[in-house]
């Protein structure tokens, strides 16, 4: 019987010590993650100095997520429905955006935004550095939500039963910007492989009720995964700094809106959008079917709305002191007749001297 007893006892403790979650240099699992994301990002950017390629730049960015959203839910031992949940969402959004974004640079050969800084090397690291900042940032919500301090009740975390209001907010406002930005993605590639007319921008699909609807998706994302991880902290029992780390994860979302509507996002998309356009109908050697082109256009803008999806016939009439407050589409983003006008004609007469 002590024999029973004690080989009892014996794979009890293994089964505890199997199921023991690691406990890597803090408790929330940030320098772990951080560790991890530089060494996966120099080696992509090692490999694409030395090869001179863009195949695998924007791929090692998406995967990234996905290999910290699974490493984290694996070390954490944290199998907790809303743990699994929030961790396979951001990898299947991580899966359709690397997967996406491959199969598109395969299709199309190279990447534009890369043809100045693809030869120097500190510029080409600095996209790099900017991405590791990018994917560690963003995906703090479930890398902190995966550490036990927050999650397991056992190390002082929390794990208040699955379904709570902020559950369901999360995910309904995932699913939708995920499929925004699935479907606007599909759409856009679907209607460039057609060959359509080079006078004209995309209003196909989604894009007819917004200029830049992936971008208005990704944002839906990554404010669904923030609000679906903070229930610890609202419904639980987190407290002091495992809350204040949950609460501070909003950082995700909010660099998310930062970058795609004042860096890497709608500025690099407006005014050189906007420039072609001008250039047709204002530039040198203008054809009269070409006249009718920034006329068109500047009413195609009137009629848009810059980010959130709104049908024309009622974006149309608001006034613009509402599109350019409420609705986002601020001054900044706009092309000046004037001023960028003069310096786009005259850069393309200086080209043409060349």
């Amino acid at each position: 019987m002590n024999a029973d007893h004690e080989l009892y006892h014996n794979e009890e403790r293994a089964k505890r010590l199997s199921m023991a979650p690691v406990h890597a240099l803090d408790r929330y699992y940030l320098g772990i993650t951080i560790l991890v994301t530089i060494g996966y990002q120099l080696l992509g950017f090692a490999i694409a100095w030395t090869l001179q390629f863009d195949k695998i730049t924007d791929f090692t960015g998406g995967s990234n997520f996905f290999l910290l959203a699974l490493l984290t839910l694996l070390i954490g031992n944290t199998f907790y429905a809303r743990n699994i949940v929030a961790s396979v969402l951001v990898m299947v959004w991580a899966t359709r955006l690397a997967g996406f974004l491959l199969f598109r640079v395969l299709k199309t050969g190279s990447d534009k935004r890369f043809d100045d800084i693809r030869s120097h090397f500190f510029k080409f690291l600095g996209f790099w550095v900017g991405q590791i900042v990018w994917v560690w940032v963003v995906s703090l919500p479930v890398t902190i939500l995966n550490s036990p301090a927050v999650s397991d009740p056992r190390y002082g975390g929390s794990n208040p039963k699955f379904g709570t209001s902020r559950d369901i907010a999360g995910i309904v406002l995932w699913t939708l910007g995920w499929a925004v930005e699935s479907i606007a993605d599909a759409q856009k590639f679907y209607y460039k492989s057609t060959n359509p007319p080079k006078n004209r921008p995309i209003t196909y699909g989604l894009w007819a009720w917004s200029r830049h609807p992936p971008y208005f998706g990704e944002m839906m994302c990554w404010w669904g995964i923030w609000i679906l991880t903070i229930s610890p902290s609202t419904n639980g029992s987190l407290r002091g700094g495992a809350q204040a780390a949950q609460y501070g994860a909003v950082v995700s979302p909010l660099l998310t809106m930062l970058l795609l509507m004042f860096a890497s996002g709608i500025p690099t998309a407006e005014k050189p959008q906007a420039r072609k356009f001008y250039l047709m109908s204002n530039g040198a050697d203008v054809e009269d079917q070409d006249k009718a082109v920034w006329p068109a256009y500047k009413e195609y803008l009137a009629s848009t709305s810059i980010l959130i999806p709104i049908p024309p016939a009622l974006y149309r009439p608001l006034p613009t002191f509402v599109k350019r407050t409420i609705l986002l589409d601020f001054p900044f983003y706009q092309f000046d007749e004037g001023k960028d006008g003069k310096t786009a004609r005259e850069e393309q007469r200086d080209g043409h001297a060349e």
